[in-house]
């Protein structure tokens, strides 16, 4: 896995004008809706300048079938109540990998093992990588 070259802490306070949550509000929504239903291993990957695929992905692991569709249930949920309405959804039944599409925005809920496996973050290697640390380490 490709180290993150940014690590921004979790609190609301953040207010750095490289956080990628400060220059898409979409992203914020997102994270704090992963962060809600305590998804694992958050990454911001920002895509601009690799591809016209998406400016960013979101990569969220989660512990278990329940827990992914969970995750993802979340997402859509705050998106739709921020103004934000997928574009598309899929994967919610087979849990293994979800993939919720905002258009620009592309959000990835894997299982461990899907995650690994699919690796995305070394397959797009080239893309700028932010990860949002959790509660518990923002505290220590």
């Amino acid at each position: 896995m490709t180290e993150p070259t940014e690590s921004f802490p979790s609190s609301d306070g953040d207010s750095q004008k490289d956080d990628p949550r400060v220059r898409d509000p979409r992203l914020r929504v997102i994270v704090d809706a992963l962060r809600e239903k305590k998804g694992l291993d958050i990454v911001i990957m920002g895509l601009e300048a690799v591809t016209d695929v998406a400016d960013y992905f979101v990569l969220c692991t989660g512990s278990s079938d329940l827990h992914v569709r969970s995750l993802a249930q979340e997402v859509v949920d705050q998106l739709k109540e921020s103004g934000h309405r997928p574009w598309h959804v899929e994967g919610m039944e087979q849990k293994r990998w979800i993939l919720v599409d905002v258009v620009d925005v592309v959000v990835h809920v894997f299982r461990n093992d899907a995650r690994e496996h699919y690796a995305l973050e070394r397959l797009w290697g080239d893309a700028e990588l932010f990860t949002v640390e959790d509660e518990q380490v923002a505290a220590s």
